[in-house]
């Protein structure tokens, strides 16, 4: 494969640069220009003719920049460096918006993870690689182009495992609703191999109408148990709360949450410092302050080894198991 490039967006550099460190490669240069009506203008300064080029960027809405306008740069940043010349463009996504609205629940919903497979591949992405997506058979089948989707367990199966060290309790890995099942299962047969020991399974019971909650009965044991929730967002934090609440009125002794995504909007952030969570973790795919019990955990390395494993023929798809 020809020489590679790797660009982020000024939003993006943060992350882009530990991703660059990892790899042991450069970020190349590029121009961003704001004009007084509110359009901008972005373009590479490095030459990308003929290169293998990966741009590394969350899309994401903030203060300073609505989700909206982070994929319109993001798609015009894309054309432009097909535009350039660029031999293959792979789009390095870790938070991947729009990927929640993946089936219709409702007359005429829009299934808007199509629609964003879409506008990327009409601007010629020839792969799109991301963390952890809402529901993987949807992102799957959403997009014509190669993806490459990465699963945060083994990092939070690290993360589990250090928090457990020397813990005689019996140990349970629960979902947060039903959905999450597969997803806390997957993990809860991960950690007992690394540690080697007998894990247990729970989940609590909750229904989503119009944005709000019902629900809250846990099945399963978990008295005197060290209680791993896992999740792949926090956006609002009323799933975790619930679920932290459900597993204290159970008889949990220990309660950790585990969450690929950590949006924390509005107060979630001092909603779930209320629960009896020991440990709240997240990856850094979004911007994040470690403060209190929430700690971060770095996803950069595992797409740093997945851009060096595209780049050079593979085998990158193991990465995905």
């Amino acid at each position: 494969m020809s020489r590679l490039k790797l660009f982020s967006l000024d939003a993006g550099a943060a992350f882009a640069g530990r991703v660059a460190a990892a790899l042991g490669e450069p970020l190349a240069a590029h121009e961003e220009r704001n004009f007084i009506d509110g359009e901008h203008k972005l373009r590479p300064l490095d030459d990308v003719e003929g290169a293998d080029v990966y741009f590394v960027q969350s899309l994401y809405g903030d203060d300073y920049a609505s989700v909206d306008e982070r994929l319109v740069r993001t798609l015009f940043f894309l054309a432009a460096l097909k535009d350039a010349g660029a031999e293959r463009v792979s789009a390095v996504i870790p938070y991947l918006c729009y990927a929640r609205k993946d089936r219709r629940t409702k007359l005429h919903d829009p299934l808007s993870s199509r629609y964003l497979a879409s506008l990327l591949e009409a601007v010629g992405t020839d792969c799109v690689v991301t963390l952890d997506v809402h529901n993987l058979a949807a992102f799957e089948n959403a997009f014509r182009c190669r993806t490459l989707h990465l699963p945060a367990q083994p990092l939070f199966v690290d993360f589990a495992a250090a928090q457990l060290k020397g813990d005689k309790n019996p140990l349970v890995v629960a979902s947060p609703d039903v959905g999450g099942v597969k997803r806390a299962e997957a993990f809860r047969q991960a950690l007992g191999t690394r540690l080697k020991r007998e894990v247990g399974r729970a989940f609590v019971e909750k229904y989503r109408s119009g944005g709000a909650l019902t629900g809250g009965a846990l099945v399963g044991d978990v008295r005197d148990a060290s209680v791993v929730i896992v999740d792949d967002l926090i956006a609002g934090g009323g799933t975790i709360c619930r679920a932290a609440q459900a597993l204290q009125a159970g008889g949990a002794a220990r309660i950790l949450a585990l969450a690929s995504h950590g949006q924390f909007c509005g107060d979630a952030l001092a909603n779930l410092r209320e629960q009896p969570l020991e440990a709240l973790a997240v990856t850094n795919s979004l911007p994040q302050e470690e403060e209190g019990a929430l700690q971060v955990v770095d996803c950069a390395p595992l797409l740093a080894e997945a851009i060096r494993r595209l780049h050079d023929g593979g085998p990158a798809t193991q990465l995905s198991l």
